[in-house]
Formats: structure tokens, sequence, C-alpha cells
């Protein structure tokens, strides 16, 4: 019984984190993931020795692996849309627009510490304090939208909106 209540012990400690990534599952990944290893291309002689293409230092190889590209070539799209290649010209005019008032640097990591800071502030019960539990979705939940009444609410008002998948019962 000593076994139990010590492995029980052991998980509830384990537990406890006031570590604000934890909703990141990628965060802190210092290892190499083991899936992304994939072999290299064979090797192949080109017919003309005068058409290869100039070196690219820090560049692709011709044989380097490209799984993404290969997946969207099998599927029929075009892998050279993988590259980045900018703001597209459609959404330029929307860049422009959101950016008129300036841009400020930063903005992901400032985004960061408030986010911790209002959820140090909301949502926090005693017993939450000491098991250090995570707060995160009832801090929110008065900004949660709830999709099914916004869907219904501009359906009434006579608004096209695209066909919903029927609401489940949880």
């Amino acid at each position: 019984m000593r076994v139990i209540w010590a492995l029980i012990g052991t998980a509830a400690l384990a537990a406890c984190s006031s570590d604000p990534l934890l909703h990141n599952i990628r965060a802190g990944q210092s290892t190499p993931d083991e899936f992304a290893i994939v072999p290299t291309r064979a090797l192949s002689m080109p017919g003309d020795l005068n058409v290869l293409p100039p070196p690219t230092p820090g560049g692709a190889n011709i044989t380097d692996p490209n799984p993404k590209g290969d997946a969207v070539a099998a599927l029929g799209g075009n892998p050279a849309q993988l590259a980045a290649q900018g703001v597209g010209a459609a959404d330029g005019a929307l860049i422009n627009y959101a950016s008129r008032l300036g841009v400020q640097g930063g903005i992901r990591q400032q985004l960061a510490v408030e986010d911790v800071e209002w959820r140090s502030k909301r949502s926090r019960r005693l017993l939450e304090t000491v098991a250090r539990s995570d707060v995160y979705y009832r801090a929110y939940q008065t900004m949660t939208l709830d999709s099914w009444a916004e869907n219904e609410r501009w359906r009434r008002a006579g608004a096209q909106v695209p066909s919903a998948p029927p609401k489940t019962l949880d």
C-alpha cells in the first residue's frame, strides 16, 4: 500500500508546474526529430554537363530530400509554391491596411508576458493556486465566441453563411 501511495505522490508532484509553455507541445524540444530523418535521393548523371545549374552556397542540392514537395507533387500540386515567396499580391492591400498605424517589434513576446499576467489575475482559486493547475480556458471563457450561436445570428439576419456540420452533443 505504501508503494501505491508513493507512486501517486510522485505522479502528483510531477504534474505540478507553472510553466506557461505547456500548451505548446514543441516547447523546449532540443532533441532532433527522429521522424525528420529521410534518406537522400539517388545520384544521377545528367545527359548534358553544360546545362547543370550553377552552385548555390547554402542552397539546396538536387539530391536533398524534399518530402513535403514530393507529397505536394504526388497530390497534383506545385511544389515550388512551398518556398517562401513573400506576401502574395492578393494580400498586399491587407498588410498595408493592417500596418497603417505602424508595426510594433517583439509583439509575440509582449503578448506572451501579458497572457501570463492575465491568467495569473483571473480564475485562480485556492486549490488551483496550491496545486498550480492550469486555468487557461477558464481565464478566457468570457471572451470565447459561441460559433453556433453566431452562425445562427447571421443566418437569421439574412446573411449567406457557409454550411456548418451538425452540432454534436458533448
